[in-house]
């Protein structure tokens, strides 16, 4: 049996190294992706294209109108004198909002009334206009108190905060390490999936009937080579990580190597299903994109579980990537353990083994 599985193996590995576009998928492609990901994938907004339309212009005026330019949220491209350059500069694109301060602003705050101003985002982007208006709010917020400190001798409550895990609150230490998950489950999931359709396709399936390995060996072979490129890819994005997008690791890379293994037991299971009933490699790839899509939907890696309806709530507990987008942010953000992250390992581990027994069961070393 052993000098079967290791036959296998050799064929495996000769089959996958000898073709270029093959190591080119496994190696060269998930460094690229993770680092595109790493950019992309990120809710921080900087440097918002704004119009300014200052009908005060006094001095109180242009120092509330700085402290926009100089917060580093805004960056302010046009000065307007009329709400219609404002629509005119929203209707291009050429501007996410407009800040508009009314005639009378500095005698109002000095009379110790409320002015009022208006900030105009464009809302068809509502994640980035939410962001602004909370952007714009913070702004507003700290001007008021340092006007009112000029008034008194002191504030009467000061508020301190403190962000745990996450100091800085920057969106790429959250998204980042996610993309290790997101590429694992692409690559092993379409590439497991034309194990054996490919097989069928070439001509060798005949071979490997004839052959006395039984089916749990053949499945072993298959996807043992997977799986250490998979081990081998969580090596390369994980340095990508560390040493290009800064995030850090504060838990144990042991106990992320194991939740990986756990974790490629229901990718490598889940596209061997597909691998199985499929008749050719084209029907098996478009089966791995309808798995894989919703997969990451509704992983929470875009979209908060919580904010999701009870009845799709449900569908995500069968969704390994919930789980190790679970653990792979407790390793690399809060440094948590096995003994918190256990339930997760254990969902991983039951999913797998059940996808796995579920593929092996289905497949037949038939051409049928």
């Amino acid at each position: 049996m052993l000098e079967r599985i290791r036959q296998m193996l050799i064929k495996e590995f000769l089959e996958t190294l000898r073709d270029s576009k093959m190591r080119t998928i496994l190696i060269i492609v998930p460094v690229l992706q993770s680092i595109i990901f790493g950019y992309a994938v990120t809710t921080d907004v900087r440097e918002v294209a704004i119009a300014i339309m200052d009908q005060d212009q006094t001095p109180q005026s242009r120092d509330f109108v700085s402290r926009f330019t100089s917060s580093g949220y805004f960056k302010v491209i046009h000065r307007v004198s009329d709400v219609r350059e404002i629509r005119d500069l929203m209707d291009r694109g050429s501007v996410k909002g407009a800040l508009e301060i009314d005639s009378g602003f500095a005698g109002i705050i000095s009379a110790h009334r409320t002015a009022s101003i208006q900030m105009i985002v464009d809302g068809t982007d509502s994640n980035t206009a939410g962001i602004v208006l909370n952007y714009a709010g913070r702004i507003v917020q700290r001007f008021n108190l340092d006007f009112l400190a000029t008034k008194a001798s002191a504030q009467p409550v000061e508020l301190r905060t403190r962000a745990w895990f996450n100091e800085n609150l920057t969106s790429r230490n959250f998204y980042v390490p996610g993309v290790i998950a997101l590429l694992l489950a692409l690559v092993t999931l379409m590439l497991s999936s034309m194990a054996i359709v490919r097989e069928k396709e070439i001509g060798t399936m005949e071979q490997i009937i004839v052959t006395p390995i039984n089916r749990f060996e053949f499945i072993l072979g298959k996807l043992t080579p997977f799986a250490l490129f998979g081990i081998l890819d969580v090596f390369i994005i994980t340095a990508v990580c560390l040493y290009w997008f800064d995030v850090p690791v504060r838990g144990s890379f042991l106990l992320l190597l194991i939740s990986t293994v756990l974790y490629l037991m229901s990718t490598l299971g889940a596209g061997l299903l597909i691998s199985t009933i499929s008749s050719t490699q084209q029907q098996a790839m478009m089966s791995a994109f309808f798995v894989f899509l919703p997969a990451v939907l509704l992983s929470g890696f875009l979209f908060p579980i919580a904010n999701m309806p009870d009845w799709i709530q449900g569908l995500t507990y069968v969704n390994p990537l919930r789980y190790i987008l679970i653990i792979i942010r407790g390793i690399f953000l809060k440094g948590v353990g096995a003994d918190i992250l256990w339930p997760e390992m254990l969902s991983l581990a039951a999913l797998g083994a059940a996808l796995l027994l579920i593929a092996t069961r289905k497949f037949q070393k038939t051409l049928a």
